[in-house]
Protein backbone atom coordinates (compact mmCIF):
# COMPACT_ATOMS: atom_id res chain seq x y z
CA UNK A 1 0.00 0.00 0.00
CA UNK A 2 1.39 3.13 -0.65
CA UNK A 3 0.55 6.96 1.46
CA UNK A 4 -1.42 7.80 -1.09
CA UNK A 5 -3.70 5.10 -1.05
CA UNK A 6 -4.35 5.21 3.14
CA UNK A 7 -7.02 7.80 2.74
CA UNK A 8 -9.29 5.31 0.41
CA UNK A 9 -8.24 2.32 2.63
CA UNK A 10 -9.73 3.82 5.64
CA UNK A 11 -12.87 5.29 3.75
CA UNK A 12 -13.76 1.74 3.01
CA UNK A 13 -13.22 0.20 6.70
CA UNK A 14 -14.85 2.96 8.12
CA UNK A 15 -17.86 1.37 6.03
CA UNK A 16 -17.19 -2.23 6.36
CA UNK A 17 -16.89 -2.37 10.29
CA UNK A 18 -20.38 -1.36 10.80
CA UNK A 19 -21.21 -4.89 10.25
CA UNK A 20 -19.42 -6.04 13.42
CA UNK A 21 -19.21 -5.73 17.26
CA UNK A 22 -17.49 -2.64 18.40
CA UNK A 23 -14.40 -3.27 20.51
CA UNK A 24 -14.74 -3.99 24.27
CA UNK A 25 -12.81 -0.88 25.07
CA UNK A 26 -14.77 1.47 23.10
CA UNK A 27 -18.05 0.09 24.59
CA UNK A 28 -16.47 1.08 28.00
CA UNK A 29 -15.24 4.62 26.86
CA UNK A 30 -18.81 5.52 24.94
CA UNK A 31 -20.76 4.49 28.34
CA UNK A 32 -18.27 5.99 30.86
CA UNK A 33 -18.18 9.44 28.85
CA UNK A 34 -14.52 8.08 28.10
CA UNK A 35 -13.78 8.35 31.55
CA UNK A 36 -10.09 7.88 31.45
CA UNK A 37 -9.64 5.16 34.70
CA UNK A 38 -12.40 2.79 33.36
CA UNK A 39 -10.27 2.97 29.82
CA UNK A 40 -6.88 2.29 31.63
CA UNK A 41 -8.51 -0.34 33.98
CA UNK A 42 -10.71 -1.79 30.75
CA UNK A 43 -7.84 -2.10 28.50
CA UNK A 44 -5.62 -4.06 31.27
CA UNK A 45 -8.12 -6.12 31.43
CA UNK A 46 -8.52 -6.81 27.68
CA UNK A 47 -5.05 -7.95 27.39
CA UNK A 48 -4.73 -11.78 26.02
CA UNK A 49 -8.56 -11.74 27.00
CA UNK A 50 -11.24 -11.80 24.34
CA UNK A 51 -13.54 -8.92 23.92
CA UNK A 52 -16.30 -10.73 25.50
CA UNK A 53 -15.17 -11.97 28.63
CA UNK A 54 -12.94 -8.47 29.01
CA UNK A 55 -16.70 -6.50 28.79
CA UNK A 56 -18.37 -9.08 31.15
CA UNK A 57 -15.12 -8.38 34.02
CA UNK A 58 -15.52 -4.60 33.56
CA UNK A 59 -18.91 -4.66 33.76
CA UNK A 60 -18.46 -6.90 37.47
CA UNK A 61 -15.52 -4.60 38.39
CA UNK A 62 -17.36 -1.35 38.14
CA UNK A 63 -20.70 -2.00 39.65
CA UNK A 64 -18.24 -2.54 42.61
CA UNK A 65 -15.90 0.60 42.25
CA UNK A 66 -15.66 3.36 39.23
CA UNK A 67 -12.39 5.21 41.07
CA UNK A 68 -8.67 4.90 42.62
CA UNK A 69 -10.42 5.65 45.98
CA UNK A 70 -13.60 3.26 45.52
CA UNK A 71 -11.32 0.42 44.08
CA UNK A 72 -8.30 1.00 46.62
CA UNK A 73 -11.38 -0.35 49.66
CA UNK A 74 -11.83 -3.49 47.88
CA UNK A 75 -9.92 -6.26 48.88
CA UNK A 76 -7.69 -8.24 46.51
CA UNK A 77 -9.84 -11.20 46.41
CA UNK A 78 -13.09 -9.42 45.59
CA UNK A 79 -10.96 -8.27 42.48
CA UNK A 80 -9.85 -11.18 41.33
CA UNK A 81 -13.70 -12.94 41.85
CA UNK A 82 -14.56 -9.79 39.77
CA UNK A 83 -12.28 -9.98 36.61
CA UNK A 84 -12.12 -13.38 36.59
CA UNK A 85 -11.82 -15.10 33.89
CA UNK A 86 -9.67 -12.88 32.08
CA UNK A 87 -5.87 -13.99 31.65
CA UNK A 88 -3.81 -13.29 34.32
CA UNK A 89 -6.56 -12.33 36.66
CA UNK A 90 -4.61 -12.69 39.95
CA UNK A 91 -1.82 -10.50 38.41
CA UNK A 92 -3.80 -7.95 37.00
CA UNK A 93 -5.63 -7.61 40.09
CA UNK A 94 -2.83 -6.42 42.15
CA UNK A 95 -1.81 -4.36 39.02
CA UNK A 96 -5.03 -2.52 39.43
CA UNK A 97 -3.79 -1.98 43.09
CA UNK A 98 -0.65 -0.69 42.27
CA UNK A 99 -2.05 1.34 39.99
CA UNK A 100 -4.68 2.74 41.96
CA UNK A 101 -2.22 3.11 44.73
CA UNK A 102 0.27 5.25 42.73
CA UNK A 103 -2.62 7.32 41.49
CA UNK A 104 -4.09 8.31 44.69
CA UNK A 105 -0.02 8.79 45.58
CA UNK A 106 1.35 10.91 43.06
CA UNK A 107 -1.35 12.15 40.70
CA UNK A 108 -4.08 13.08 43.10
CA UNK A 109 -6.73 10.02 42.35
CA UNK A 110 -6.06 11.44 38.33
CA UNK A 111 -4.89 9.53 35.74
CA UNK A 112 -1.88 11.02 33.91
CA UNK A 113 -2.69 12.19 30.19
CA UNK A 114 0.85 11.83 28.65
CA UNK A 115 2.86 8.22 27.62
CA UNK A 116 5.75 9.46 29.69
CA UNK A 117 3.42 9.06 32.96
CA UNK A 118 1.65 6.12 32.13
CA UNK A 119 3.89 3.94 31.43
CA UNK A 120 5.16 4.14 35.12
CA UNK A 121 2.12 2.63 36.19
CA UNK A 122 1.79 -1.23 36.78
CA UNK A 123 1.38 -3.25 34.03
CA UNK A 124 0.69 -0.34 31.78
CA UNK A 125 2.32 -0.65 28.33
CA UNK A 126 2.66 1.33 25.18
CA UNK A 127 -0.62 0.11 23.61
CA UNK A 128 -2.83 1.04 27.25
CA UNK A 129 -0.62 3.92 27.41
CA UNK A 130 -1.48 4.86 24.16
CA UNK A 131 -5.62 4.03 24.00
CA UNK A 132 -5.98 6.32 27.48
CA UNK A 133 -4.27 9.68 25.64
CA UNK A 134 -6.54 9.35 22.45
CA UNK A 135 -9.53 7.93 23.74
CA UNK A 136 -9.56 9.29 27.17
CA UNK A 137 -8.01 12.77 26.94
CA UNK A 138 -8.36 13.21 23.29
CA UNK A 139 -4.79 13.94 22.67
CA UNK A 140 -2.72 12.36 19.50
CA UNK A 141 -1.53 9.17 19.89
CA UNK A 142 -1.08 6.06 17.77
CA UNK A 143 -2.44 2.71 19.91
CA UNK A 144 -0.91 -0.36 18.18
CA UNK A 145 -2.36 -3.50 18.81
CA UNK A 146 -1.52 -6.84 17.28
CA UNK A 147 -4.15 -6.07 14.61
CA UNK A 148 -2.72 -3.08 14.26
CA UNK A 149 0.87 -4.62 14.07
CA UNK A 150 -0.16 -7.73 11.03
CA UNK A 151 -2.13 -5.74 8.72
CA UNK A 152 -0.12 -2.22 8.49
CA UNK A 153 2.74 -4.91 7.76
CA UNK A 154 0.73 -7.04 5.72
CA UNK A 155 -0.56 -4.00 3.38
CA UNK A 156 3.63 -3.42 2.91
CA UNK A 157 2.79 0.17 4.38
CA UNK A 158 5.33 -0.57 6.61
CA UNK A 159 8.40 -3.00 7.47
CA UNK A 160 8.71 -4.12 11.32
CA UNK A 161 9.00 -6.91 13.71
CA UNK A 162 7.52 -5.34 16.88
CA UNK A 163 4.05 -3.67 17.81
CA UNK A 164 6.75 -0.78 19.47
CA UNK A 165 8.14 -0.53 16.05
CA UNK A 166 5.33 -0.37 14.75
CA UNK A 167 3.92 2.70 16.58
CA UNK A 168 7.70 4.85 15.43
CA UNK A 169 6.70 3.61 12.46
CA UNK A 170 3.61 4.98 11.56
CA UNK A 171 4.15 8.16 13.28
CA UNK A 172 6.30 8.50 10.33
CA UNK A 173 4.04 7.17 8.05
CA UNK A 174 0.22 8.09 8.77
CA UNK A 175 -0.51 11.02 8.14
CA UNK A 176 -2.10 12.34 11.99
CA UNK A 177 -5.47 12.58 11.03
CA UNK A 178 -5.86 8.90 11.16
CA UNK A 179 -3.82 8.45 14.33
CA UNK A 180 -6.80 8.36 16.75
CA UNK A 181 -8.99 6.20 14.85
CA UNK A 182 -6.27 3.73 13.53
CA UNK A 183 -6.41 1.16 16.19
CA UNK A 184 -10.55 1.37 16.30
CA UNK A 185 -10.40 0.70 12.31
CA UNK A 186 -8.10 -2.26 12.34
CA UNK A 187 -9.13 -4.02 15.35
CA UNK A 188 -12.76 -5.14 14.60
CA UNK A 189 -11.29 -5.52 10.51
CA UNK A 190 -8.71 -8.10 12.04
CA UNK A 191 -10.87 -9.84 14.37
CA UNK A 192 -13.24 -10.52 11.55
CA UNK A 193 -11.99 -10.41 8.35
CA UNK A 194 -7.77 -9.89 7.98
CA UNK A 195 -7.58 -12.31 10.37
CA UNK A 196 -3.75 -13.86 11.57
CA UNK A 197 -4.02 -17.23 9.59
CA UNK A 198 -5.90 -17.55 5.95
CA UNK A 199 -7.84 -13.91 5.93
CA UNK A 200 -10.62 -13.63 4.25
CA UNK A 201 -8.89 -11.68 1.06
CA UNK A 202 -12.39 -12.65 -1.02
CA UNK A 203 -14.31 -10.97 0.69
CA UNK A 204 -11.48 -7.94 1.14
CA UNK A 205 -12.50 -4.42 0.14
CA UNK A 206 -8.78 -2.87 0.29
CA UNK A 207 -7.47 -6.19 -1.89
CA UNK A 208 -6.81 -3.71 -4.30
CA UNK A 209 -4.47 -1.39 -2.01
CA UNK A 210 -2.74 -4.73 -0.21
CA UNK A 211 0.78 -6.43 -0.90
CA UNK A 212 -0.46 -9.44 1.29
CA UNK A 213 3.34 -9.43 2.71
CA UNK A 214 3.55 -12.62 4.24
CA UNK A 215 0.04 -14.39 3.20
CA UNK A 216 0.42 -17.87 2.21
CA UNK A 217 -2.93 -18.96 2.14
CA UNK A 218 -6.55 -17.18 2.22
CA UNK A 219 -9.93 -17.67 1.51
Amino acid sequence: MRQDQIPAAVRIIKREIRQWQEPVVGVVARTSNRDPFCILISCLLSLRTKDKTTAEASARLFALAQTPEVMMTLRLRTIERAIYPVGFYRTKARAIHQICRRLLQAYEGVVPDSIEELLTLSGVGRKTANLVVTVGYGKPGICVDIHVHRISNRWGLIQTKTPDKTEEALRQTLPPRYWMTFNDLLVPYGQNLCQPVSPFCSRCKVIQFCDRVGVTKSR
